[in-house]
């Protein structure tokens, strides 16, 4: 999907447990976009490290941030993938790659993440490390093309409210 004759590239973003691969899917599904989870662009090494409860330095998010706006800018009819794109920074990376990318921030009390996280079975990533996702985040910028959309609501609403913000 296009708007104003554009193509549509969009990131769902937020922590871990945030919902970015289930409001991304159905997203992509609802704009008629590609999907594409972002942590599977992850190098073993970083999955590893997560896996451990360790969390990812800038150096070792550098690569696969890359690999996002890549990603992004090699689909020229648009696309949706799910990053948690924490900072300032790693959505200019993105930027860098895919220019005009809108960030759709799936964002929520991090007790109700943490909740999600500990129930979610076959995941890498550890509840131990959303503290430090937490305290990671940078809010978008007002001069960042985003919008926050509350993981309170089901899925479908923010799907449906994330639809219409990004053709408007």
């Amino acid at each position: 999907m296009t708007t104003e004759n554009k193509p549509l590239h969009v990131v769902v973003m937020g922590v871990s447990g945030s919902g970015k691969t289930t409001v991304g899917e159905m997203l992509a599904e609802q704009l008629g976009l590609p999907y594409y989870d972002g942590d599977d662009l992850h190098p073993q090494a970083n999955i590893d490290k997560m896996a451990q409860g360790i969390p990812l330095t800038d150096e070792d998010r550098w690569p696969w941030l890359t690999l996002v706006g890549e990603w992004l800018a090699e689909r020229p009819a648009g696309g949706v993938i799910g990053c948690s794109a924490l900072k300032r920074s790693y959505r200019d990376a993105i930027r860098a790659a895919s220019p005009g990318v809108s960030f759709v921030h799936v964002h929520g009390a991090k007790e109700l993440l943490r909740e999600r996280m500990e129930h979610r079975p076959g995941h890498f990533m550890p509840a131990s490390l959303l503290d430090s996702q937490f305290a990671t985040l940078e809010e978008l910028d007002e001069d960042e093309v985003g919008q926050v959309f509350d993981v309170a609501d089901t899925p479908d609403r923010i799907v449906e409210a994330a639809a219409l913000w990004l053709k408007r």
